[in-house]
């Protein structure tokens, strides 16, 4: 099962980055690292597939009032297409599917957003990604976050650890582990959105003592915080939960936490697919007294 790949801590995460069958069936001891090499590969598959599209300016504007455009639908469709591959037993619920419907109670599945940050991806900007996920018990239990403008891979399984790699022109880096920092007394360095910054993040922020405050767009404000380059990254209106999934799995694989409001633990596939909010952490959840005290 699922639960004896997470819970694993010794050994690399994985060593080479091609998809070589189906890795999923059985989720063995050696199962994790295999299909976090798959999901790698598809990530930075779509990451190329999403760089060939920088110079095709067509935007459609959905349902629901969010941009869309080729480069989403591109690699949309590299990313199931591998996944019917590497795991065909396992469903998929992607942001840009037609119908998405939550799996049933219990079952094991990928979130996908393949491409986070469309609105930075139109006007320029490298603040862009591709993120999968696999939820297993309604929580994230392994995450792949790719930066196709910044040649970067975040990845991580829960309880395994995470680690960050390099990729340029076909060639990928030795992995790199990553920890989440100690925080300096007398800092906190908070993730703010670039596009999603309001005013009650803004009085939240106001309460926080310290504070530095780093605009970025899409799930990279999860690695910065799973790399200790930053402490803390507030979401305080909703989203969905691709948005959320992949990064949580990296930031919890290297120490950090994220929950809701009140602390509470966050639910993954209800049925309308969303967080309400989130708090995300480099490290344990601190007590609302070392809040006020400094942290």
């Amino acid at each position: 099962m699922l639960e004896d790949i997470v819970h694993r801590t010794s050994e690399p995460i994985a060593d080479d980055w091609n998809i070589t069958g189906n890795a999923v069936p059985s989720f063995d001891s050696t199962a994790g690292a295999e299909l976090l090499q798959g999901l790698t590969a598809l990530g930075v598959a779509a990451a190329k597939a999403i760089l060939g599209c920088r110079a095709d300016s067509r935007v459609r504007i959905k349902a629901d009032g969010s941009p869309v455009t080729p480069a989403d639908e591109m690699a949309e469709a590299i990313i199931r297409n591998g996944l019917a591959q590497l795991a065909p037993n396992l469903p998929v619920v992607s942001e840009e599917e037609a119908e998405r419907r939550p799996p049933g109670a219990g079952a094991d599945y990928f979130l996908v957003d393949p491409l986070d940050g469309t609105r930075e991806f139109i006007a320029g900007r490298g603040e862009y990604t591709v993120n999968i996920a696999l939820v297993s018990g309604r929580a994230p239990a392994l995450g792949v976050i790719v930066a196709p403008a910044l040649g970067l891979v975040w990845r991580g399984i829960v309880g395994r650890g995470a680690e960050r790699l390099t990729f340029s022109s076909g060639q990928m880096s030795q992995p790199e582990p990553i920890r989440t920092r100690v925080r300096p007394a007398g800092e906190l360095i908070v993730m703010v959105s670039r596009s999603h910054f309001d005013t009650a993040t803004q009085r939240y922020l106001d309460e926080l003592p310290h504070t530095q405050r780093v605009a970025c767009g899409s799930s990279i404000k999860f690695c910065r915080l799973a790399e200790g380059a930053a402490d803390h990254y507030p979401r305080l209106g909703p989203t969905h939960d691709w948005d959320v999934a992949a990064g949580h799995a990296i930031l919890a694989a290297a120490g950090g936490s994220v929950v809701g409001w009140d602390d509470e633990t966050i639910a993954y596939g209800t049925p309308e697919l969303v967080v309400p909010g989130f708090f995300a952490w480099g490290g344990p959840v601190p007590t609302e007294g070392a809040l006020k005290a400094g942290y």
